[in-house]
């Protein structure tokens, strides 16, 4: 039977023969691209060649995509939704268009893995009137050839949702068969791409609809209802449009994004209807059936969120992602404390986080050999981070019935005090409000956000001492700390890693603290390692130079931005070394001020190093006398 391992490389290889080059998947951090905290789809990485930048891997591309959706964690517990996923993807930059798209996807599902064709079924774009943009009867025709060349007469059925399935093959549909950023083409603002896309179904059958005992049985069944029968597997966007001020316009240069599910298609292939059935899962969960002497089908839905979850957590971690409260970190604590109160709810009384990760090493170590080398790292943090939230879960909880004793309903209020006293997540206590038949106010969680928001507020009107960009002066000494907490950062990142990032930083006239992410304590050797690269680099005298632009424009251009979302549009971009040759030890969006160069600071010593809380240490530099 085939495996995930093979269902990806089969699909690497087949596109490889018809001409694409194949790429590594990107990070599930994206880089320089701060209008999202994680890559989500296979799309992501490409945009910017899909809008008209040269790929440097030509006009024909191939890969597998990591991809993490957090707005999918409370959808995880049924029979297909997961929070990481691969997506198989190729990309047309202006090469091929429809016909070769869909007949090498369709080859690739019947020739190559042995797919039913009578069990495919497929979408198109119905067109919109009002907007000037047809039918697409160019991806049905296409079909139709495709399908008689397996002896299946391929009918179109329009407005399947009045109609049922019937006796259709292709579907069309409106907004639901539309790509663009915006969505539907009607949100689109001006000057932005999209285009009609063609979808491909796998029915999995009446028996996995449930019609007979659900309450989907007095509904009308078709590809895009939601009764669970058929599992879309894969999509092809055709983008050919752009909006202007005159309408859509058919773009000179025809683009294909196309995006297919690895969990769902090996899903189909293995003949099941369930993703965690796969061996993508299967490895997460007879390790949990061994530690909660239960079955997989005893609870399912516990076991697939556990599985899933620290699976997801695993690959954040391997990408340099630690648990924190804020930014993507706080979606690695909040899998891994979902985990913990399934695994508790499974009557798992002991940590477990720790043992599964040999189990999900196995599964990438052949495609992703980090999650391997740095199997050490990831289970240290998983243990330490199920040891503390064992500790807050225990404490939050006595409070949380202690509180409720007092009220039937949880109130924003109430949970926010649960949450800045105890640390217990606002999640979990609608989680337990919920399992107590609790009432629970009226947009609790809105509610919630408003007071954390002014509670922080307060708090920082509150401080004293605290002044913009870090430095409580601009004299000449803290200065030349600003210019020397790049220069740190700058060695930390390669020294330790490009996973490192900022954190925080702080300066006085007498010494720098800088905060940034790893994942334990940075040995005396790589301390002396960072601390001669900045001397050496200071030794240069390298120029340091400012410039002010958009700030989209300097993210691509390579500056670095942790907190991206305090700047303007218009930013200011600080180089350290020569920007023109592309000689640049740093380049990074700042506020200033800075020195002239690295000269004037003067060599540097780091006198300390500390932990501040998991994931994140702090280092103490300060100039040498002279």
């Amino acid at each position: 039977m085939i495996t995930a391992s093979e269902l990806r490389q089969k699909y690497l290889d087949f596109f490889t023969k018809v001409g694409h080059v194949a790429v590594p998947s990107s990070p599930l951090v994206p880089e320089n691209d701060p209008t999202t905290l994680f890559t989500g789809s296979g799309m992501q990485p490409m945009i910017t060649y899909l809008l008209g930048a040269k790929h440097p891997n030509g006009d024909k591309i191939v890969d597998s995509q990591k991809c993490f959706r957090s707005q999918d964690i409370e959808e995880v517990g049924d029979n297909r939704h997961t929070t990481f996923f691969e997506m198989l993807g190729n990309w047309s930059l202006g090469d091929y268009f429809k016909k070769e798209q869909l007949n090498w996807y369709f080859d690739f599902l019947t020739d190559e893995l042995g797919l039913d064709p009578q069990k495919l079924f497929v979408t198109v774009y119905e067109g919109n009137e009002d907007l000037g943009i047809p039918k697409d009867e160019e991806a049905i025709g296409i079909w139709k050839e495709i399908f008689a060349t397996k002896g299946i007469e391929a009918k179109v059925l329009d407005n399947a949702e009045k109609h049922g399935l019937k006796d259709g093959r292709i579907f069309p549909y409106g907004d639901n068969n539309w790509w663009s950023r915006a969505g539907a083409p009607q949100n689109m603002p001006i000057g932005e791409p999209g285009g009609p896309d063609s979808e491909v179904f796998y029915d999995l059958g009446t028996e996995a609809g449930l019609h007979e005992k659900s309450i989907w049985k007095d509904q009308l069944c078709h590809v895009n209802c939601d009764c669970g029968r058929f599992l879309e597997i894969g999509n092809s966007v055709f983008m050919q449009y752009q909006k202007t001020d005159k309408g859509f316009e058919v773009l000179p240069q025809k683009n294909i994004d196309f995006g297919g599910g690895l969990e769902r298609t090996l899903t189909v292939v293995r003949g099941t209807n369930d993703v965690f059935e796969t061996d993508l899962f299967t490895p997460i969960i007879e390790v949990l059936e061994k530690i909660s002497g239960k079955k997989y089908l005893d609870e399912p839905e516990s076991f697939r969120v556990i599985a899933d979850h620290v699976k997801a957590a695993v690959m954040l971690i391997t990408d340099g992602v630690f648990p924190s409260n804020k930014d993507q970190g706080y979606y690695v604590r909040r899998l891994l404390r979902r985990a913990i109160r399934y695994g508790k709810k499974m009557g798992i009384g002991e940590a477990f986080l720790g043992k599964l990760v040999p189990s999900i090493v196995v599964i990438y170590a052949d495609f992703y050999q980090q999650v391997e080398a740095k199997q050490a790292t990831i289970t240290e943090v998983l243990n330490q981070e199920e040891k503390k939230f064992l500790r807050t879960l225990e404490k939050g909880l006595r409070e949380f019935e202690k509180s409720t004793q007092k009220t039937s309903e949880l109130t924003a209020e109430l949970a926010f005090t649960l949450y800045e006293t105890y640390g217990f997540p606002v999640e979990l206590s609608l989680e337990e409000a919920e399992s107590q038949k609790l009432s629970i106010q009226k947009n609790l969680e809105n509610k919630f956000q408003v007071i954390k928001k002014e509670h922080a507020d307060l708090s920082r009107t509150a401080s004293v001492g605290k002044f913009k960009g870090g430095l409580q002066d601009h004299s000449e000494v803290t200065v030349k700390y600003h210019t020397a907490t790049h220069l740190i950062h700058s060695a930390l990142r390669k020294v330790l890693g490009k996973e490192v990032s900022q954190k925080g930083s702080n300066i006085t006239g007498k010494r720098l603290r800088f905060d940034f992410s790893h994942p334990q304590a940075v040995t005396k050797d790589e301390l002396k390692q960072v601390e001669d690269q900045v001397n050496k680099w200071i030794a240069v005298d390298y120029p340091v130079t400012k410039i002010s632009m958009q700030k989209q424009s300097a993210l691509k251009a390579g500056a670095l931005a942790f907190f991206v979302e305090k700047y303007p549009e218009e930013v200011t971009v600080y180089t350290v070394g020569l920007d023109e040759e592309n000689d640049w030890v740093s380049k990074e969006l700042c506020g200033g001020p800075h020195v002239e160069s690295t000269g004037k600071i003067g060599s540097i010593e780091i006198f300390k190093e500390k932990a501040v809380s998991a994931g994140v240490r702090r280092v103490y530099a300060r100039v040498r006398p002279e």
